[in-house]
């Protein structure tokens, strides 16, 4: 049985996140961590499709706002950090994951709290269509690494990414007066950098999180297992630290783990 059609990147997003949920979420998979993103919708739908049985005793726990709606809609259960201190699996979105499996994440304003559950997990994976695939960050996505920032620092923090070579901007809200708040209520930067400090993520993560003000930064780096791209002809590329693998297809129906 085939898919049901969908448009190219909206096809391409749904099979990355299906073929990350098959090898992933398993039987024994029971405390599940739920990303941000366009393509996580359809992490939730792969999980749904195994069964009620199969999710009855499993906690679901979000990175933010968007991930918990789609937990409730799907009618499953909610987990609390409150109460554990580390997870099975999480699956995530990703703005850009590079050939070393550091990624840019922040485009949602999330980044906090999925590094939150990135760092509780056995296994964290991100998916992405093939848009996202890059060998350094910053060569595809060009907005700039998302900084969290305590809103009374905002402007010390902008003159400090400067001077340590970015170029800030306050991201602004585009459905209302002002900037864009996070769910933490904070403020986010996307600052740029040049190629050369993007060659070496990890320094640039532990620099900016020095600067005080700063909450979180975008930068995930030495956290994932697996990042899963679909591809524009119906493929599934797998990068892992060891090397690349390639899904020729993925099923309609979530096989039973």
């Amino acid at each position: 049985m085939a898919l049901p059609a969908l448009s190219g990147v909206e096809a391409a997003k749904r099979l990355a996140a299906y073929a990350a949920v098959d090898r992933h979420v398993l039987k024994g998979s029971k405390l599940v961590g739920i990303g941000s993103g366009s393509t996580v919708p359809y992490v939730v739908d792969r999980i749904v499709q195994q069964g009620v049985e199969a999710n009855k005793d499993r906690l679901f726990f979000p990175t933010g706002f968007q991930s918990k709606q789609l937990i409730i809609d799907a009618g499953l259960q909610l987990g609390d950090v409150d109460q554990y201190t580390r997870l099975d699996v999480c699956i995530d979105g990703a703005d850009e994951v590079d050939a070393q499996l550091n990624s840019i994440k922040g485009g949602g304003a999330c980044q906090l709290r999925e590094k939150v559950l990135a760092d509780m997990s056995d296994v964290w994976v991100t998916v992405a269509d093939f848009r996202k695939n890059s060998e350094i960050l910053g060569q595809n996505w060009k907005q700039g690494i998302p900084v969290e920032v305590v809103p009374f620092a905002y402007v010390q923090v902008m003159d400090r990414l400067q001077k340590a070579g970015g170029a800030p901007v306050l991201r602004m809200g585009k459905a209302k007066a002002g900037p864009v708040v996070s769910d933490n209520g904070n403020f986010i930067v996307d600052c740029p950098f040049p190629e050369e400090m993007m060659r070496d993520p990890f320094k640039l993560l532990t620099n900016l999180k020095l600067i005080t003000g700063v909450v979180e930064v975008g930068l995930f780096c030495g956290l994932a297992k697996g990042a899963y791209f679909g591809n524009e002809d119906g493929t599934v590329t797998i990068r892992t630290l060891t090397g690349t693998e390639q899904i020729k297809e993925v099923p309609a129906e979530a096989p039973l783990n």
